[in-house]
């Protein structure tokens, strides 16, 4: 039941080329049957069309395809630009980013294993690569902290925003959400008497399910939002909705919060904040106040510990703690920094 509702979820109208070409419509096929994420799903279809019109365009058959091929097809889509609109409505280019160009590059290489097991072609062009060094240079940025006067600019802006917003600001940092997990939070989610969040597996990045605790200043927050949402809609599913008049009482969308993290960041000058941002500065508060590397990594919904800190340079198996545990370890850090940010933000977003 499961497999079938996740090939349906494929928007095959938005990849032409995937969807008429029968080996790359398989092949995405089998990455939504895996269970990936929706967003991963999206960017592997839309990358292989991206893919498809190069190999198109240039009339080369997957069976001819070589590594100078790979490299003039990165090249092409280096050269393209992005057109980005900024809240005034005045638009910027610029490149892809290393991350995006990395992500092409990957999507190429699982088609053609794909094209190998199907004998289609008789090898990957990007096999040889794997242990060697690859088509680009794979760039580590660390990601941007506020310092405490950026961070108490970004408090004061925040103070002006609707009660929905600074609800999901506090959440977002107090449980180190992800953009997606923060917008599909349903009602059922939160338990207010343990004042714990339940990350649905669906809904993370890794099929990694948690519970994670917030904090009793976001929990009073969270319960004079409750009575506002009830005038909204007595339905209990998705937790934050729309209050505006084109979409009142439809669940938000990861796009309206992107939009709303980029008014602020607008208003502080600040334009590397992100939602993102909420994320990195709890699990560097975490680890501020003495929490262990694989507390972070549980907390966080990381499986590897690669992902919790670029500088840890072997892996690690997760380590499964109890959402309580974590609640545990949470009040016992609280007398730190994680302290004194909880105390900011209930002071100033209340």
């Amino acid at each position: 039941m499961g497999l079938e509702f996740s090939i349906c979820e494929v928007r095959w109208e938005r990849y032409r080329r995937v969807a008429e070409n029968p080996h790359a419509r398989e092949w995405l096929k089998f990455q939504a049957a895996r269970g990936l994420a929706a967003n991963t799903i999206e960017a592997y279809g839309r990358d292989l069309d991206c893919y498809l019109g190069f190999l198109e365009t240039e009339n080369v058959p997957f069976q001819s395809v070589i590594r100078p091929t790979i490299g003039a097809y990165i090249r092409s889509i280096t050269q393209l630009e992005v057109l980005r609109v900024s809240r005034k409505g005045m638009e910027t280019r610029s490149t892809l980013a290393n991350a995006t160009l990395q992500q092409h590059l990957t999507v190429v290489r699982l088609f053609h294993d794909f094209l190998v097991e199907e004998r289609v072609c008789t090898r990957n062009p990007l096999r040889p690569l794997i242990g060697g060094r690859g088509l680009i240079q794979r760039h580590h940025r660390l990601p941007w902290i506020p310092s405490e006067e950026e961070w108490q600019n970004i408090l004061q802006v925040c103070k002006q925003e609707p009660l929905r917003n600074r609800v999901m600001l506090a959440m977002s940092y107090d449980a180190a959400l992800r953009r997606e997990e923060i917008c599909s939070l349903e009602v059922a989610d939160i338990d207010p008497a343990h004042r714990l969040l339940r990350i649905r597996l669906e809904i993370t990045k890794n099929r990694l399910e948690r519970m994670v605790p917030y904090s009793l200043a976001t929990s009073e927050l969270f319960s004079r939002y409750l009575q506002m949402r009830r005038e909204l809609s007595r339905e209990r599913g998705p937790l934050f909705l729309s209050e505006s008049c084109r979409n009142y009482g439809k669940p938000i969308s990861i796009w309206t919060w992107s939009k709303t993290i980029a008014r602020v960041a607008e208003r502080c000058n600040l334009p590397r904040f992100t939602p993102h941002t909420l994320r990195h500065l709890c699990l560097t508060d975490l680890a501020r106040a003495n929490w262990d590397i694989h507390e972070i990594a549980t907390f966080a919904g990381h499986r590897s510990l690669q992902t919790t800190t670029l500088s840890l340079q072997t892996t690690t198996l997760y380590i499964h703690l109890s959402g309580r545990d974590l609640a545990n370890k949470l009040a016992r850090g609280m007398a730190e920094i994680h302290a004194r940010r909880v105390t900011a933000m209930s002071e100033v977003l209340a």
